[in-house]
């Protein structure tokens, strides 16, 4: 009995520690100032993004800061990617109405240079906006 009341109490322990996990937080350096970006914002960012009604080119970010950039041509960049945060890992936007405007950063993985771009939500539509033109429907997990 006294074994079964310590694993449960470990089981808590570990279960807060895990909720309580930091949000992953990368710095970054672009005109000789430091950013820092995460791909952590409380929203599903990874997946796939292309041009409305069209396959491609696509844009493909995977949860781990990773993915590919394809160009008009089909030709894939690979990238290393995050949304502008604080240091503290916090996701840095411009609220509009229904909207969220983000700072999306990506590196080749082949160069040095950071570029940035636009990344915004529109809660209404339920879809997300990548570099203007490519799109991503997603479901919203934080509606209670």
């Amino acid at each position: 009995m006294k074994f079964l009341k310590l694993l449960f109490i470990c089981s808590i322990f570990f279960t807060a520690l895990q909720s309580n996990a930091q949000v992953e937080v990368n710095q970054i350096k672009h005109n000789s100032k430091d950013r820092f970006i995460t791909t952590t914002i409380g929203y599903p960012v990874s997946g796939t993004f292309a041009p409305i009604g069209q396959k491609d080119p696509i844009t493909v970010l995977n949860p781990d800061g990773t993915g590919y950039i394809q160009s008009e041509d089909l030709s894939k960049q690979k990238i290393n990617w995050g949304i502008e945060c604080t240091e503290e890992g916090v996701p840095v936007f411009k609220e509009g109405f229904n909207s969220a405007s983000y700072t999306f950063w990506y590196r080749p993985t082949d160069g040095e240079e950071w570029y940035y771009s636009q990344f915004s939500i529109h809660f209404a539509k339920k879809k997300m906006f990548l570099m203007g033109e490519r799109v991503k429907i997603y479901e919203d997990y934080n509606v209670q």
